[in-house]
């Protein structure tokens, strides 16, 4: 008789997810549970979930296909002791209007590349969310400290719909506003499908190191630093991480989101084919850089 294998939470909390269009796959890319007045939501890229550059609102697929719908990977309830999953569908859509069903960041709207999908379709699923509050045990998060990004890169799993953990270092002051929004950097050598991940600070258990010192536990603790999103560039192993903040501020907001090109400061114009403008003027340093969105979708 087998032996029951001990899984750690967060391999089973990173969900797997497809963005589709008209039932077409059009990549794929990495979310998470969390729960909000007892809602649960899908927390992902807002260029996940909408398949545009969070920047010029232009279509990252080459058809200019954009997603209406995400099928989602679930971890079904199970009392025989195994692992199951199943795929679930959340319209991201409304099919008449076109309109946007996640929420956005009320401030920054889709430059804060995360978004609140609400999850309806849950029933026999086996819900594992992230808590928001955070651990009671304040694990040390500080530049050089390590992290770990847990998602799917490539669409590869670690077996069912396990995630695949990648190892990480936090590059600029977790404090600081990277870029004056709500993220800071991390050294990762992530790769496409992980947009989404959650990035946290685990410890399995027994001494924990926190902002006072060092405590003991008999179990895991874990500490949500904020969401995966993609490089900085082609060129480099840094990736900006959206701050849990930004995701608390979303839920409290619960300001809808917006599917197509129009944001804060209206039309934004057109990306030009095999061009790196927007119109007719050069691409801003920050626009040019998520185009690496298409790299980690």
């Amino acid at each position: 008789m087998s032996q029951p294998i001990a899984i750690a939470e967060p391999s089973v909390q990173s969900l797997f997810v497809v963005p589709l269009c008209n039932g077409n796959e059009l990549s794929s890319g990495t979310g998470f549970v969390v729960v909000h007045d007892e809602q649960p939501y899908l927390i992902t890229n807002y260029h996940v979930a909408a398949g545009r550059n969070p920047v010029t609102g232009q279509p990252l697929h080459s058809s200019g296909a954009v997603p209406d719908t995400l099928r989602i990977v679930q971890l079904l309830e199970s009392t025989l002791g195994r692992l199951e999953w199943n795929s679930r569908e959340e319209r991201v859509l409304e099919p008449e209007t076109e309109k946007a069903l996640w929420l956005q960041h009320p401030v920054h709207g889709r430059r804060v590349d995360v978004v609140a999908v609400p999850l309806r379709n849950t029933v026999g699923v086996a819900l594992h969310p992230y808590d928001l509050a955070g651990s009671r045990l304040d694990l040390k998060s500080g530049p050089s400290d390590g992290v770990s990004i847990i998602g799917f890169p490539f669409g590869r799993t670690a077996g069912g719909a396990i995630a695949i953990w990648i190892r990480g270092f936090i590059a600029t002051e977790p404090q600081v506003d990277f870029d004056n929004l709500p993220c800071f950097l991390v050294d990762a050598r992530t790769r496409p499908g992980q947009s989404g991940s959650p990035v946290i600070v685990y410890s399995s258990g027994g001494a924990h190191t926190v902002s006072t010192g060092i405590v003991l536990s008999s179990g895991p603790v874990v500490s949500l630093l904020g969401v995966y999103s993609g490089r900085i560039n082609d060129h480099s192993d840094l990736g900006v991480v959206w701050k849990v903040q930004a995701v608390r501020d979303i839920l409290i907001a619960q300001q809808s989101g917006m599917a197509g090109l129009l944001s804060r400061r209206g039309y934004v114009g057109s990306v030009l084919p095999g061009s790196r403008s927007v119109g007719h003027r050069p691409l801003t340093a920050r626009e040019a850089s998520c185009l690496c969105c298409r790299a980690s979708w």
